[in-house]
């Protein structure tokens, strides 16, 4: 059996949902087969069961009383999100002490007060970086533009852009990230329009295909991003699926709300992806060099990087039943998903819930265990969705079983069983099969 790998930068979260599976494993183990062929963990983990845990049902209820108090206000572990790559509690030991004393804890004590919920303040944190590094780079570029600064800008817009999208899709999905207050409020609502085009979206365009069309079609054969008419493995399917989306996203998004007959959602779709694309083709005219770095290379990158994703999110859907989003979705638990994606590798659980607040994808998964297990659902660990998708593209199932935390009836299965199982869950689905599953369709 694999070991658990317990990279380092894991959230505390996911440390401790990552102990309690692991935790699991070795008590069925040890139940049906006594001790021998323990799963392990790496070396600085126990291998065998902590008794100090005590029942598996009180051990669950442990950490997840301790997942909540992570996330309460009121509880005194509360521990919001700050910076993406140091833990709240780190902080102290990190910072010099005039800083932690005089500048973070007036930063803390404010911004609780301009974010919507206490533990985002990471989004306020983000939305100061934008602004001050991204808008007025930008703008330089246009007023005096240089090779060099114009691909350092690029660069730099790299590192940002996924942690945005997912602040985005956080955004999008609650209606916001910042609280409810005149002024704040309004900021809140506009500055998308300013940030969107220089982290390569269009204008709204995210929240008319992730909220209004893909959790309504939920994958299936409706989904004009679905993965399932493709064979998941198959690069030359890949390379379709990513054509399709490049460069017929702007006229087929428009016609799926016609063929609904969701006319006002067509319109405005059309309305704000067309125009966004016209002002960048006008600017591009004009102001080539700073344009082509600002906006055309970001945009390029976003809309491959989203296929990318999209793929490695529902490349394993089970046959057997896939319009249920516990099979035809996958959970991760790995650094650039959780840490700088807010807990995106919880994929399983947004579908469940897409109105679920990031933080809370742990505890319910916790909270829900049984019904992932009783599902088949899958869990991969020290890996994210790119290298996922990589792998799988390569056919490389041997390492995606070891990155694999079999839970449920996965656990007794033998790693061929196992990497047959991904095999299967990579399969085209026929037009006959697709017509059974979904007859409305």
């Amino acid at each position: 059996m694999n070991p658990v790998v317990f990279s380092k930068g894991l959230l505390p979260s996911d440390v401790i949902v990552l102990r309690n599976l692991s935790d699991d494993i070795v008590r069925h183990q040890q139940q049906s087969r006594g001790n021998d062929d323990k799963f392990t963990t790496t070396p600085h983990e126990k291998r065998d069961v902590d008794s100090s845990w005590g029942a598996e049902s009180e051990r669950d209820a442990n950490d997840i009383a301790i997942l909540k108090g992570l996330n309460n206000p009121k509880d005194k572990n509360f521990e919001p999100s700050i910076f993406t790559t140091i833990d709240a509690r780190d902080l102290p030991s990190k910072l010099p002490g005039f800083l932690n004393h005089w500048l973070l804890r007036y930063y803390v004590s404010w911004a609780r007060k301009i974010v919507r919920h206490e533990v985002d303040i990471i989004m306020l944190t983000h939305l100061i970086l934008y602004f001050s590094t991204s808008v007025p780079s930008a703008a330089f570029l246009f007023y005096r533009f240089s090779y060099v600064h114009g691909i350092l800008h690029f660069a730099m817009q790299q590192y940002y852009m996924g942690p945005y999208t997912l602040m985005r899709h956080q955004h999008i999905h609650m209606g916001g990230v910042l609280a409810k207050i005149p002024g704040v409020k309004t900021f809140d609502a506009l500055f998308p329009y300013v940030t969107d085009p220089l982290m390569g979206h269009t204008w709204n365009s995210y929240y008319y295909h992730h909220v209004k069309h893909h959790h309504v079609e939920g994958n299936g054969p409706g989904d004009l991003s679905s993965t399932m008419s493709y064979q998941r493995d198959s690069a030359l399917h890949f390379l379709h699926y990513l054509g399709r989306f490049a460069f017929f996203v702007w006229l087929d998004l428009p016609l799926y709300f016609l063929r609904r007959g969701r006319r006002t959602l067509a319109w405005k779709t059309a309305w704000w992806e067309w125009s966004n694309i016209a002002l960048l083709f006008t600017l591009f005219w004009f102001y080539t060099k700073p344009t082509f770095f600002i906006f055309i290379l970001p945009l390029t990158l976003m809309r491959i990087g989203m296929m990318i994703g999209n793929w490695g999110q529902h490349a394993f859907v089970d046959a057997d039943d896939p319009t249920s989003d516990y099979r035809s979705s996958i959970t991760l638990i790995d650094v650039p998903s959780n840490r700088f994606s807010f807990n995106d590798g919880y994929h399983t659980s947004h579908h469940l819930n897409p109105h679920r607040h990031w933080r809370d994808h742990p505890v319910s998964f916790l909270q829900q265990k049984k019904t992932y297990a009783a599902e088949h659902a899958l869990v991969f660990h020290n890996i994210d969705y790119i290298e996922l998708t990589f792998r799988l593209l390569t056919k490389n199932y041997d390492y995606l079983e070891k990155c694999l935390i079999p839970i449920g009836s996965q656990i007794d299965m033998s790693r061929e069983e196992r990497i047959a199982m991904l095999q299967r869950h990579t399969r085209q689905f026929t037009k006959k099969e697709l017509k059974a599953k979904y007859p409305s369709s």
